[in-house]
């Protein structure tokens, strides 16, 4: 397929982009690391070189209380030129274009990160942070809208092609712009034209600072998706100042943090925001930028082509691959690997103040400690197992130069991956697989599927090392009448071997047991009971997809009881205690989800033959096992051979 609208160049004021793709604006923070401003070197240098328009760092703080913590950036001090100028020469240096995001996050700042007490338009506390803000007094409107633009000044000194304010997702300026978060009584609220004055205030300051020929792109909601908020007919009046206020472009951003409306995850279908920048760029002339769930190069064409963008956003996507536009240019789309919205490397990890990755591309953020060299020898390399690590090893191990053979017993590559595509709503993990299958294949890989592998094996005998990544055992809890009563494991029904009907009682309660909850329920099972001996349900899954998951038990009506002690299991069902009463859970199936052990049982009898063998993934450690964990300790191991 050709790209020729994706392709073509743009111009961002007096900026050319060769491309109309952008990096959109992604936090890694690498920025508080050990040797951080060159990690962030080496990480966006590695995609500056990748045919990328634009790219657009992380947001930067303009004022101490508007950061997220010290693992964000900041242009609020002059000395923060010195460090970014290092950065913008490092991009130019690599043929790339690099804007910086100008940031407050006001209510959303946490006091623990920043030492400040947060601020915001008023003084109303938002659901996802545990300090109330301060409501901004005039002098400190002042001073915050001074703060833009003098970060702006030093974004152009520090050598920056072009600044971004930030204006969406629920951050500060937005948190002015919204009637949910704005109930001042001042110039600055009340009345819409009231809450738009900030915003465009902030706007026109950074244009006057920086001069009529620097670029300027504004962030803004096109749908905040929180009741109440600012409506359509606002955002499109917005729009229209903005371009007044002399912003050269206008990326279109969707929901707030605290929005209960899934935006970023797999379950999102691709595109689906789109339309929301469609209908802006009919009402204004400077280009408009659309983001949010565009994975891929066939997508962002269509789009283009279509008009319903100027200029496509794609962030995560070179997360899961540096080289995505080069690929597509290259006329090799299928050898993308595509960002599957997973979270779990990346938006999972800033939640939790780490720096960000990508589960499917461990690479990610570690340019400068994960390098992939040929190997001094080429080895004879046996993987047993090809799920998720086993895949991932063979891949790296190939790339070194070694000759890779991969077993598994099963007829398809994927391991446990095979069970999650199929989940509603995550059937990208079919891409991984694409991935993984292509790559390997092209790496000469020998895959042996339908093989069982014993230490007496003659591929075992040609091995110079061996990479056991076997997965893991379903944990079989210890339940008085499990042995005389038909129970499944989840394994027995993901793979077509259990006999389900009726009433469903599952043990267990973390995301593999909520997922096939899902998808029992999908296939008509509608009284399906989740029991667990703890209380928080869907254990496990990040921070960003675990509301997701919870709400659509609840919307299924999927009863889940957590607290409980298992009594015994009897012909009619699960005995439990629960709140100091003895109930019956009634079930017509009882299926096992409760926990995982690493299935090691070759790994002895391979090393009592001698063999070198290194253990990987589930095999390893299956408490907390997930495919980030996984892929990752394979690509570590195979890399140190």
């Amino acid at each position: 397929m050709s790209y020729p609208a994706l392709l073509s160049p743009i111009s961002i004021n007096q900026l050319v982009l060769p491309t109309k793709v952008m990096m959109g604006s992604m936090h890694v923070g690498l920025e508080g690391e050990e040797n951080g401003l060159e990690k962030m070197k080496a990480f966006y240098v590695r995609r500056a070189r990748e045919h990328v328009g634009l790219i657009v760092t992380g947001g930067a703080a303009v004022t101490p209380e508007g950061s997220g913590g010290a693992n964000f950036m900041s242009l609020y001090q002059d000395k923060d030129i010195e460090q970014w100028t290092e950065l913008t020469e490092a991009v130019h240096e690599a043929g790339g274009r690099i804007a910086v995001q100008l940031f407050h996050a006001g209510r959303y700042a946490y006091k623990a990160l920043t030492g400040l007490d947060p601020v915001s338009a008023s003084a109303l506390q938002s659901s996802i942070n545990p300090d109330v803000p301060v409501e901004l007094s005039e002098e400190n409107i002042q001073r915050t809208i001074q703060a833009f633009s003098d970060a702006a000044v030093r974004a152009k000194k520090s050598g920056f092609d072009a600044v971004e304010i930030m204006g969406s997702e629920g951050y500060l300026l937005n948190q002015f712009m919204s009637p949910l978060t704005n109930h001042r009584t001042d110039q600055w609220g009340g009345s819409f034209e009231n809450r738009l004055r900030f915003p465009l205030t902030v706007a026109e300051a950074v244009r006057r600072a920086v001069g009529p020929d620097y670029p300027v792109i504004f962030r803004m909601s096109g749908l905040d998706l929180m009741e109440g908020s600012t409506t359509e007919e606002e955002t499109i009046i917005w729009a229209g100042k903005l371009e007044e206020a002399g912003m050269d472009a206008l990326n279109i951003g969707i929901g707030w943090h605290e929005s209960r409306t899934p935006t970023i995850t797999m379950k999102v279908p691709r595109n689906y925001f789109t339309p929301v920048a469609a209908s802006i760029k009919k009402r204004v002339t400077i280009p408009v930028i659309t983001s949010n769930r565009i994975n891929n190069p066939e997508d962002a064409e269509a789009i283009l082509q279509e008009d319903k963008a100027d200029i496509v956003s794609m962030a995560r996507p070179f997360l899961a691959d540096p080289e995505i536009i080069t690929k597509a240019i290259n006329g090799r789309p299928e050898e993308i690997n595509t960002c599957i919205a997973c979270n779990q490397a990346c938006l999972d990890h800033v939640f939790e103040n780490k720096s960000a990755s990508c589960m499917v591309n461990p690479e990610a953020g570690r340019e400068l400690t994960f390098i992939i060299n040929k190997a001094a020898a080429p080895k004879n390399i046996l993987i047993i197992g090809a799920g998720p690590a086993g895949l991932e090893a063979a891949r790296v191990s190939a790339l070194k130069g070694h000759h890779v053979t991969l077993a598994d017993e099963k007829d398809e590559i994927g391991g446990q991956l095979l069970y999650a595509r199929t989940v509603p709503g995550k059937s990208e993990f079919n891409e991984t697989l694409r991935y993984y299958s292509f790559q390997l294949k092209k790496l000469g890989v020998s895959i042996q599927l339908g093989t069982s592998i014993s230490a007496e094996h003659p591929l075992v005998q040609k091995a110079d090392d061996i990479i056991l990544a076997s997965g893991i055992l379903p944990r079989q809890p210890k339940i008085k009448g499990m042995e005389t009563h038909t129970v499944f494991s989840y394994r027995d029904v993901f793979e077509g071997n259990a006999e389900l009907q009726g009433s469903i009682v599952m043990i267990g309660g973390g995301g593999i047991a909520c997922d096939l909850a899902l998808v029992l329920y999908k296939k008509g099972y509608t009284d399906i009971t989740l029991l667990q001996r703890g209380r928080k349900f869907a254990k496990g899954l990040g921070k960003t997809t675990r509301w997701i998951t919870l709400g659509e038990l609840r919307r299924s009506n999927i009863q889940m009881i957590g607290e409980v002690t298992y009594k015994e299991i009897t012909p009619e069902g699960v005995l439990i205690l629960h709140e100091q009463r003895e109930i019956l859970a009634k079930a017509d199936t009882i299926i096992t989800a409760s926990g995982q052990l690493p299935n090691q049982m070759l790994a002895s009898e391979l090393m009592e033959k001698g063999k070198r063998v290194h253990v990987i993934g589930g095999a390893k450690h299956a408490v907390g096992l997930d495919a980030k964990f996984a892929i990752l300790n394979g690509a570590e191991t195979a890399n140190a051979l």
